[in-house]
């Protein structure tokens, strides 16, 4: 069923054209993601198509009846209502049925006796049979417990940004709509909202178009995708995953055209320079030509985000938690927590909002103390700190003058200097808009700005705080690259499961009790085991050992004289190993060092796979079972080392 018409639509903000003579329909069932670079209009976009800015040029129709509801970034609410009023305060003819039902029952328990209001109860009833709106105030209340909205009754004036944010995505959800309009979806809500959200939005069927910059979500619920770009929009009838291949394809397309384009070019001006007479009708189309395919040249590149590492020197001793607690009033977060941070650490923290976890980052960058215990930080630790809370920064600075009270040049690892300017450059801000206003630039373009003014300071520990949060993809992904190299630590607290996946190698979880979980892997990693210990199908311990595990697939892949792992001898007079025991401690290191090699490939495998979805999912399965493959084994040396040790005691008594 054919919902929504775009015909031609055009818009700019001043010289900027965002997007140009665009058309395209929405069918029942699409569920579109809108892709670009910060800056390029993509929320502008959502709205002329919502009908809440009007385009400059061209027109956006919809079908009889058809019903369009947006979830913009800055939801609005009317002063004094609660969570669970806003949720239930639409129009539709069922939330329409559950006021009137509520109105009614309210009126009545002041006025018992009243017949007149008994009679407004029994018609409020019969509506909502008729309507079948009983469900709708527990479908309400889920909506928000699943994102994290507990307390249905508070003001949601009362209420932090992010918490405001997803009170109106649970009213989206729960309200009637041919097609639904997200824009960053994603943002402040935990990984266990986000999966919900998922599941939510796969079922549902009508057409939904989101911006988002969650690869995983993104690739798991969109069918269509349109990718702005320097005022042109390109479609494409895929998920995100078939969509890079589809713009590999695009580009190398267009760099064909390009260099045939270029060798007419050259042609023709040959022929110009050899001073040829404009007289003939002939001659004056062949220098028409050639102004045409000078005008046709492809349009300046977006660009692509280059970082060179740069990072201060970082001594031994880093980072180092020793039995810290934490609480607020009678609220313990997490208590008895240690943890020493290494070269080349990645850490990500993750847990459900209002668990903790900034306040953990915010412990280690020493921006609040512990109630108990200590945090350390080396004598050559810089702290590079990129929170969520969006620093204030005076819009009426320029560009450049905002980076260059930071640093007017940085060194990179290779030991060259890049001005402000050029860094700028390599973050999408071309020289024309390094002098533009702080205040003209988007939301977008802002966060790009403040993470480049903390990487400006060349920090050797950066501590991220939702870093993925209004940060397109094509910035992330040059971020990712960018802590490939670092050299330095890294602490995230994160949403976003790609980005997860992709950084880090160890993960901090909080799991709703003071105790804090630390496993080794990335965060499919993690949510895999807690899948098999909730389970029961796992004997891990919070560590990620191997415990008294039952048989995996891992265990299928260490030889089988590890597995059966013989008794200790230390009861018998005269200890020695068995010949299985022998064979083992003779090659046990041979088997560690292939079992660290084959790691070691399925780890870059997964970088090389980092756009591929799928292919990563696939990798990152194998990367655990080597992992425990790996534990087992060291447990086996270990285990087989100090039989040894007693073994050579008792020979030398």
């Amino acid at each position: 069923m054919h919902l929504l018409s775009v015909e031609h639509i055009s818009k700019s903000y001043g010289e900027k054209v965002l997007f140009q003579d665009v058309t395209f329909g929405v069918e029942e069932g699409d569920k579109i993601g809108i892709i670009g670079v910060n800056g390029t209009g993509k929320s502008t976009f959502l709205k002329v198509i919502a009908g809440i800015e009007p385009p400059d040029s061209g027109a956006v129709s919809t079908g009889n009846r058809v019903v369009v509801r947006m979830l913009s970034q800055d939801p609005q609410f009317q002063d004094g209502e609660s969570a669970l009023e806003h949720v239930l305060g639409g129009d539709s003819p069922q939330l329409r049925a559950v006021q009137a039902y509520a109105a009614a029952m309210e009126a009545l328990e002041l006025n018992p006796g009243d017949e007149s209001l008994q009679q407004k109860l029994i018609a409020a009833n019969a509506k909502m049979d008729e309507l079948d709106a009983w469900q709708l105030e527990s479908e309400a209340k889920t909506a928000l417990s699943k994102l994290g909205i507990t307390d249905y009754y508070a003001r949601v004036e009362t209420m932090s940004g992010g918490q405001r944010k997803r009170v109106a995505m649970a009213a989206a959800l729960l309200l009637p709509s041919d097609i639904l309009i997200l824009d960053e979806p994603t943002n402040h809500i935990d990984n266990e909202s986000v999966a919900w959200l998922e599941g939510m939005l796969q079922k549902r069927s009508g057409a939904l178009l989101m911006i988002t910059h969650d690869r995983y979500f993104l690739d798991r619920v969109s069918n269509r995708v349109i990718e702005l770009d320097r005022g042109s929009a390109y479609f494409y009838e895929a998920n995100y995953s078939r969509f890079l291949e589809l713009k590999l394809e695009r580009e190398e397309r267009e760099a064909a055209s390009e260099s045939k384009r270029q060798n007419l070019l050259r042609q023709e001006l040959a022929w110009i320079s050899r001073g040829a007479k404009a007289r003939t009708t002939k001659q004056k189309a062949r220098i028409e030509r050639y102004e045409a395919l000078k005008e046709a040249g492809p349009k300046a590149g977006s660009g692509k985000l280059e970082l060179s590492v740069a990072s201060s020197r970082l001594g031994r001793k880093i980072v180092e938690l020793h039995d810290v607690s934490m609480s607020f009033g009678d609220r313990a977060l997490f208590s008895d927590f240690s943890y020493i941070a290494v070269p080349e650490d990645r850490v990500g923290i993750v847990g459900r909002n209002g668990s903790g976890k900034s306040t953990l980052l915010k412990l280690i960058g020493s921006k609040l103390e512990p109630k108990e215990g200590d945090v350390e930080l080396g004598p050559t630790v810089k702290l590079g700190w990129f929170s969520q809370e969006r620093e204030e920064m005076d819009e009426s600075l320029r560009v450049i003058e905002y980076i260059r009270e930071s640093a007017e040049q940085v060194k990179t690892a290779d030991g060259t200097t890049i001005s402000a300017g050029q860094m700028l450059e390599r973050f999408l801000f071309p020289p024309v808009m390094q002098w533009s206003p702080i205040a003209k630039l988007s939301g977008g373009e802002k966060r790009r700005l403040q993470l480049l003014r903390v990487l400006m300071d060349a920090p050797n520990v950066l501590l991220l705080d939702e870093p993925t949060n209004d940060l397109d993809i094509a910035t992330l992904t040059i971020l990712e690259d960018y802590l490939d190299d670092f050299p330095g630590v890294v602490f995230v607290v994160s949403h976003d499961r790609y980005f997860l996946d992709r950084t880090v190698d160890k993960i901090i979880a909080f799991e709703g009790s003071p105790e804090l979980t630390v496993h080794t892997g990335n965060y499919s990693d993690y949510v895999a085991y807690a899948d098999k210990r909730q389970k029961g199908e796992s004997g891990l311990d919070a560590a990620g050992g191997n415990g008294n595990a039952a048989r995996s697939k891992a265990d299928a892949a260490v030889p089988n004289a590890v597995q059966d792992g013989g008794k200790s001898r230390g009861s018998e007079k005269t200890l020695r190993m068995s010949y299985k025991e022998q064979r083992d401690y003779e090659q046990i290191e041979d088997w560690i060092a292939s079992a660290e090699a084959e790691l070691e490939a399925v780890e870059q495998g997964m970088e090389a796979a980092a756009s591929d979805a799928m292919r990563l999912q696939e990798l990152a399965e194998e990367q655990q079972q080597l992992n425990e493959k790996l534990e087992g084994l060291m447990d086996r040396w270990a285990e087989l080392s100090e039989l040894a040790e007693r073994i050579a005691e008792q020979k030398k008594s």
